[in-house]
């Protein structure tokens, strides 16, 4: 089914889900195509001469609010590009900050957010190369926005892909999904929910190091942001070719995600994260992969969630706690604003 004109941007273009991505293929891809963007990756993975294998990625951060339970805006900026390096299998290097600043933005608060980035920073051990700095006019900015850009290098005999994915192959979540978009619900205070549930934002590089040291056959990663899993699945499935089923029960949930989410009528499934990536691999390698996840500080509650499977078109299954089976499909419309 051909995608309607897109007239004028809405709220939910920013969302993660169908709308968004139409927003990319009919606007930005139709005039940018070039094989490279065509990947549509987390990062772009390019060649450089003697460099060998690059990643090169960008991200902007406008979240709402600046400061929420777990991190902040400052943390936000590097562990979103640190992690979508990651995910393409390369060792991230250095990070570029950019920051549009509101005039009369509190120095205070620039100082602590600049703290942050340089705790995040040297915590995934990444350096901060260069930056750049604006400040706009009172009401242009909503206090803060930072842009982010990185660079890290893949090593020769790593090499993961949509295309690399295979009938057989395990899916593995990282840990609990949900945590950062519920956290950014309750720091917003617009509904009357008590709990210390923290944001989940943390970077992954170290840990999937050490899942390619042992696994360099690895097939897939992703990172689960905007339109939390269910988007990230669907866009695997998308460009694999391959169907995706899944076990509901067997996706980690916290107890206080579960109800906020039930509360408010939304999928845990949609929410974003910060701090989760699904890894797919052969199926050979699940338990060492697991085993390595779960040793690690972000991955303690890693779990096998599912597989992919002959089923003749490019779908998500997910098989309910009742024995069910469903179309898992990808997240529309405006989901939770201003995650990222």
């Amino acid at each position: 089914m051909k995608n309607e004109s897109i007239e004028r941007v809405t709220l939910a273009h920013g969302g993660g889900g169908k709308l968004m991505r139409n927003l990319i293929e009919e606007i930005f891809v139709s005039a940018f195509s070039n094989d490279i963007l065509c990947e549509l990756g987390d990062s772009a993975v390019i060649r450089s001469g003697s460099a060998g294998k690059l990643a090169f990625t960008t991200d902007s951060f406008v979240v709402k609010p600046l400061f929420f339970r777990g991190g902040d805006i400052g943390r936000l900026a590097v562990c979103g590009t640190v992690n979508d390096l990651a995910v393409a299998g390369a060792r991230p290097r250095f990070l570029s900050v950019s920051m549009i600043i509101e005039e009369g933005f509190p120095i205070s608060l620039l100082k602590k957010i600049t703290r942050s980035v340089t705790a995040a920073a040297r915590e995934a051990d990444v350096v901060i190369a260069t930056g750049d700095t604006k400040v706009v006019e009172r009401g242009a900015a909503e206090g803060i926005f930072i842009t982010t850009a990185g660079v890290g290098d893949i090593p020769e005999h790593v090499s993961v892909g949509p295309e690399r994915i295979d009938v057989g192959d395990a899916v593995l979540v990282n840990g609990f999904i949900g945590d950062h978009g519920v956290a950014l619900i309750l720091g917003r205070g617009e509904y009357d929910f008590k709990s210390d549930l923290e944001s989940d934002v943390a970077p992954l590089a170290g840990m999937i190091e050490s899942i390619l040291m042992v696994c360099p056959g690895l097939h897939f990663m992703r990172d689960l942001t905007r339109g939390g899993i269910a988007a990230a699945l669907n866009e695997v499935a998308s460009a694999s070719g391959k169907a995706i089923e899944v076990d509901e029960a067997a996706i980690p949930v916290r107890h206080e995600v579960s109800a906020v989410c039930h509360l408010l009528g939304i999928d845990p499934l949609n929410i974003g994260n910060e701090g989760k990536c699904i890894i797919i691999c052969p199926a050979r390698d699940c338990d060492t992969v697991l085993a390595v996840m779960q040793r690690h500080e972000y991955g303690r509650t890693a779990a096998v969630i599912g597989r992919v499977i002959e089923y003749g078109k490019a779908v998500v299954i997910g098989r309910t706690a009742i024995g069910s089976k469903r179309i898992i499909d990808m997240p529309s419309g405006r989901l939770l604003p201003r995650i990222c």
